[in-house]
């Protein structure tokens, strides 16, 4: 049979309509570089139209290119719509090939590859020997973002909920950023086979502390019963606890004891470098002095008694000090 044109001006009475008990209804083959077996065109509906009460209602077949290819300057290029079943399905034979592959060529972070997007429940999923796979030269190969919940969530019945691996030395296979805030946030053990890292300077403990809420960092402090420190104020104090962290640019490396939404409970240096209140009038503070507590609330001072420093060692001087008061870098070595 010939070529076949209609035209319709009934909105409801298609141009050209095909049908077929075992066949297909319409059939479209052109042998030039460039055209189109079938096309449809449409102001306002579909270009088009596809339906079958129990097979498929559009099928696009190609050796060398797409099977089915849409394209809109104002919407999306191919919509999918099913009441009962996956709104698009795809299915590759190829190896290294994909079911569904999205690609977006927007100049900067403007589109995404592929988008799912789903009110009530999962956006994209994906089931295979790797659910989902991302990949990108120069950004995140899978992001997840989300107002109200986690960005990305993880599960698995065997295995690790999230698995990272990197290849560069230099960079981490799982890493968690939150400026202030927690990083990464555990309920359960944590396993480490290699060596922990840490950027803080001491072993940090919180305590109550008990008094004037208004203790800074750096503040010595003794002990004032179970779980509670305060401010000291007399010398050679075997009382003495050790000194609050945080001050200047030294932070905890490990906070044990912590508890969220306790104004009073500070966090005291017990082991490691810190910035400690030291006041040199009681004789003047060299590299490696032993220091204790003093008369001056909450600062240490140079040990020059040393039967009465006995249990009363508050760490050594890391650096100098010949008069006044000043916050000095201590090693923490309660004795």
């Amino acid at each position: 049979m010939g070529p076949v044109s209609g035209q319709s001006t009934d909105p409801d009475i298609p141009a050209v309509e095909g049908t077929s008990v075992v066949g297909t209804g319409v059939h479209g083959f052109t042998s030039a570089s460039g055209g189109l077996g079938v096309y449809g065109e449409c102001a306002t509906g579909h270009g088009v139209h596809g339906k079958s009460a129990s097979g498929r209602g559009v099928v696009g077949v190609s050796d060398s290119f797409q099977g089915v290819y849409g394209h809109s300057d104002q919407n999306a290029g191919v919509v999918g719509e099913s009441e009962n079943m996956h709104a698009v399905f795809g299915v590759t034979k190829g190896a290294g090939s994909s079911g569904v592959y999205g690609t977006n060529n927007a100049p900067g972070d403007t589109g995404a590859g592929v988008l799912g997007e789903n009110p009530g429940g999962d956006g994209v999923v994906g089931k295979g020997r790797r659910g989902v796979v991302g990949m990108s030269v120069e950004f995140q190969g899978v992001y997840g973002h989300s107002d109200q919940n986690a960005g990305v969530v993880g599960e698995s019945n065997d295995f690790d909920g999230v698995y990272g691996v990197s290849h560069n030395l230099a960079a981490a296979g799982v890493s968690g950023h939150n400026p202030g805030g927690r990083a990464g946030f555990f309920e359960g053990n944590v396993v480490v086979t290699g060596d922990i890292q840490l950027a803080g300077a001491d072993l940090a403990e919180q305590f109550d502390l008990s008094g004037s809420p208004d203790v800074e960092p750096g503040t010595v402090v003794v002990i004032e019963g179970v779980d509670q420190v305060r401010t000291s104020n007399r010398a050679y104090d075997r009382r003495v606890a050790g000194v609050i962290s945080g001050a200047g640019a030294f932070r905890p490396g490990i906070m044990l004891d912590h508890r969220d939404g306790l104004p009073n409970r500070l966090p005291l240096a017990l082991v490691g470098k810190v910035l400690c209140k030291v006041d040199a009038s009681y004789g003047p503070i060299q590299v490696g002095d032993l220091l204790t507590t003093s008369p001056t609330p909450g600062h240490a001072m140079k040990v020059t008694d040393h039967e009465q420093a006995f249990g009363a060692v508050l760490g050594k001087a890391m650096a100098s000090l010949i008069d006044g008061r000043d916050l000095l870098p201590i090693l923490v070595t309660l004795q």
